[in-house]
Order: C-alpha cells, then sequence, then structure tokens
C-alpha cells in the first residue's frame, strides 16, 4: 500500500507550524507505522523511539519554552500535528507524549517552583516519563465522586485509595494525582498532588491486558499510608477540579485529533485497496456498495476534522469550547470506529488478518469512543450546554 502525503496547509497558518505538521508525518511514517506491529504485540516499551522523538522535538512541543519544550500554543496547530503522529500510530504516540499529558496540570495548578521543578525533566533528550491519575474503580466519567483520600498530617499529606487504567502507569517517573481532602463534598474537596516513582506507600500494578494501544500500557495505582510533602500540593486545597475539567477540555480535542489519524489511516488505506483489488474482472471500487461505504467514511472524518479544528479555534480564541471539544470527541471517534469497520469490511477477510493493519486500528479506534469521556458522558456535556443542568 501506498503512504499518503501529510494534510493540505491550512491557510492562517504560519511556515513554521506548517513545518511541524510535516515533521511529525514523515516521523509517524519513518518510525511509527513500521514499528506499530512488533510493539502492539510484544511487552517491550519503546524507550528509543521515545527519546528519538524527543530529540527532534516531539514530545515536549507543546510545552513551554522557558521550562524547555517547543513553545507551540496553538490548539489548532497542536490538534494537526496529533492527527499526523496518531496516523502513524496512536499507540506508540502515546509513550512519547505521556510527559506532556502529565505537565498539563502542573502548569495549571502550580506555582513556579513547581513548574521549574518538574516540567524541565520531561523535556530532555532522554525525558521522564509522565501520567496522570484521575480515573478509579467508582470514578471514571464522575470524576467528583473519586474515593482517594489525601489527609493533612505534619509536613504534608498521607494518601490512601487506588487509581483504576491510567495511561503509562507502569513505566512512568512523574504522576499528576487527584485525591480528595474534604471527603464527602465531591468536586469541593478534590486536590492535586505530584508523585515520584519510588514515593514509600505507592505502587503500580501489572500492565492491563487490553483489546488494542498496548504499546503504551496502563494499570493501577495504589496508595498506602503514603507521604506526600507539602510542597507537592498543586494549588490550593480543594480547587483542583476546575484545572482537573480544562485538562479534559483540552485532551479530549487531542482525542479527537488521535480519531482523525486512525480514520484517515483506515480512510486511506481502504481507497487505495479498493483501486487495486479486482473482481469479476473490476476494480471493486467500481461496485456502489463498497464506494459507497467509503465516501461515507470519508465524509465522517472531514465532519469530525471541521469540528475539531472549529473547537480548537474557540480554545485559540480564549471563548468557551467545552460544549465543541465534547462534540469534536465524540465526532472523531465515531468516525474512527466507521472508517476502520469500512476498511476491514472492503478487505474482507483480509482486513481481519493479522497481516495487515485495518484489525489494528479497529481495535485502537474502540479505546476512543472510551477515554477521556465516553461518548455518552460527551453527549451529555453537549445536552447541558444546550438545556442546562438539571441539578443546578
Amino acid at each position: 500500500m501506498t503512504i499518503a502525503g501529510t494534510q493540505t496547509p491550512m491557510l492562517g497558518q504560519s511556515q513554521e507550524e506548517d513545518d511541524l505538521v510535516d515533521l511529525a508525518h514523515d516521523f509517524a511514517a519513518k518510525i511509527l507505522r513500521p514499528n506499530a506491529a512488533k510493539y502492539e504485540e510484544s511487552d517491550e516499551y519503546p524507550h528509543e523511539i521515545v527519546r528519538q522523538a524527543a530529540r527532534i522535538g516531539l514530545a515536549a512541543y507543546d510545552l513551554p519554552e522557558e521550562y524547555g519544550g517547543g513553545g507551540v500554543t496553538s490548539m489548532r496547530t497542536v490538534v494537526r500535528v496529533e492527527e499526523e503522529l496518531c496516523w502513524g500510530d496512536v499507540g506508540l504516540k502515546g509513550t512519547f507524549r505521556c510527559g506532556s499529558f502529565f505537565s498539563k496540570p502542573v502548569l495549571h495548578l502550580g506555582n513556579e517552583e513547581q513548574k521549574q521543578r518538574w516540567i524541565p525533566r520531561v523535556c530532555t533528550d532522554d525525558p521522564a516519563l509522565g501520567a496522570t491519575a484521575a480515573t478509579e474503580p467508582e470514578a471514571g466519567s464522575d470524576a467528583g465522586a473519586m474515593r482517594t483520600t489525601a489527609k493533612r498530617v505534619d509536613g504534608g499529606y498521607v494518601l490512601n485509595g487506588q487509581k483504576m487504567w491510567i495511561t503509562n502507569a507502569p513505566q512512568a517517573d512523574l504522576y499528576s494525582v487527584f485525591a480528595t481532602t474534604a471527603p464527602g463534598t465531591r468536586s469541593r474537596g478534590i486536590t492535586a498532588f505530584v508523585l515520584e516513582k519510588g514515593d514509600e506507600g505507592f505502587t503500580q500494578g501489572k500492565p492491563i491486558a487490553k483489546m488494542g494501544q498496548n504499546s503504551i500500557p496502563a494499570a493501577e495505582l495504589v496508595f498506602k499510608d503514603c507521604f506526600v510533602p507539602e510542597d507537592r500540593r498543586l494549588g490550593d486545597e480543594g480547587a483542583a477540579f476546575r484545572g482537573l475539567m480544562t485538562v479534559f477540555d483540552k485532551s479530549r480535542l487531542m482525542v479527537a485529533a488521535s480519531g482523525l489519524g486512525i480514520a484517515r489511516a483506515a480512510v486511506e488505506y481502504a481507497i487505495d485497496y479498493a483501486k487495486q483489488r479486482k473482481t469479476w474482472g473490476k476494480a471493486i471500487h467500481s461496485y456502489q456498495a463498497v464506494s459507497f461505504r467509503i465516501v461515507d467514511a470519508k465524509m465522517k472524518l472531514e465532519q469530525a476534522r471541521q469540528l475539531s479544528y472549529y473547537a480548537a479555534s474557540l480554545c485559540d480564541a480564549g471563548k468557551p469550547f467545552s460544549a465543541e471539544a465534547a462534540m469534536a470527541k465524540v465526532a472523531a471517534s465515531e468516525a474512527a470506529m466507521f472508517a476502520t469497520w469500512a476498511c476491514i469490511q472492503t478487505m474482507g477477510s483480509y482486513g481481519y488478518s493479522r497481516e495487515y493493519p485495518a484489525e489494528r486500528w479497529f481495535r485502537q479506534a474502540k479505546l476512543e469512543e472510551i477515554y477521556e469521556g465516553t461518548s455518552d458522558i460527551n453527549r451529555l456535556v453537549i445536552a447541558r450546554s444546550l438545556f442546562g443542568r438539571e441539578d443546578s
């Protein structure tokens, strides 16, 4: 199969930003795609790929320059770059972008000393790996229901509880952790902390066996009388929930970009296959049952992309974009599921084979509908923007 080119340069974007998108595409084509199947099927963590991405500026391109990052502030550019990387492979992309995800709560909630203390560590050529821990066994979509407690003691806090499905947990060096300092008060008690690998009373579970995106592991975290010094608290007690929601809004746009990348890969592959595969003496794209299926996938992809760009533009303009980010995330994740299904259906039994990438994309796409808020929860966010909250 041929490898398609990068996105068409966008009006209003600088040459620097277009160059970054091209760099991401080149890395995706030469490094991520050729290694995707290997790391999806093995238990090996791609440390060298993380270092390669860091050396060329793709690991921390959206973190501030003063801390060693690339200084990209445009969310629209971030969406474009993330699409390219996920067109290469969404799981591998997550391994070298995990430090950026760890850093966002620090940037939103931390003081200057804390930013200087931790963010440069994820911006080096051999970066510290990061993770963000909010999800719990009984507090996924309902973040305000988290039960992990942080009790104030002399000099800091003692954490007790459990986190679940934490991306990159088995490999991370630094963790942004959310807990409640006022049990029973829901969002009013949520407080953020930074933990480091090796902290006493803090353990990481084994990687969870997953359906897809296996190149980046997920695991539980357990806190048992884990002492955290006060200078590792991010912001004031009980003030982290709003920051967490801000992080979610932006991360939903990044998940939308992931869906775009997967969908685009599948659409391109299906088009190429339909041109080459012949039955009864004709290329299969000449049959409407085949071509219309791919047309529908392409339309869903382009619609989701425009929603994503619109939400990103609102973010860049400093305007509210929570509902629009939720719309983009739902549209792009569902476009990815449809496109990967359409690709497999077009390829028939070859699409079902692990010799080809379509079945991997299909398994990877499903997670896009689940994390950073399921499609149901994001529809609830959108509905509340239209009708208001019934519990307000």
